[in-house]
């Protein structure tokens, strides 16, 4: 699979992650994100924006679990919480936010 952005082809897995972390950008992560039925705000850029850097610093992308207290410790408690995190990705806040950062799928999700 692949999507098409200013007549370049970037290549996703059979779920719609894509498969070279390096090609993503803003602009990619807004296609997938709609793909996904996301429209970004500020508040999903920070969660997109502290994917990206929590997984520079681990190699890994959080289970959501990890994403919510790591958020809550960064972010604040108001942010670090399932609710919080649902209404923004309501398929899953790793899963989904995972591949709208261009991250690969998190361990344990299915």
């Amino acid at each position: 699979m692949a999507i098409e952005l200013n007549g370049k082809t970037y290549e996703t897995d059979e779920e719609g992650y894509l498969l070279n972390l390096n090609e993503w950008d803003r602009d990619v992560a807004e296609i997938l994100a709609k793909d996904e039925g996301v429209d970004m705000t500020e508040s999903h850029w920070e969660v997109i924006d502290f994917l990206r850097e929590y997984y520079d610093e681990y190699q890994i992308a959080p289970a959501v679990r990890v994403l919510t207290k790591a958020i809550g410790k960064k972010l604040g408690k108001e942010k670090g919480n399932s609710k919080y995190l649902y209404e923004l990705f309501p398929y899953g806040p790793a899963k989904q936010a995972c591949k709208i950062a261009g991250l690969p799928k998190p361990t344990g999700c299915i």
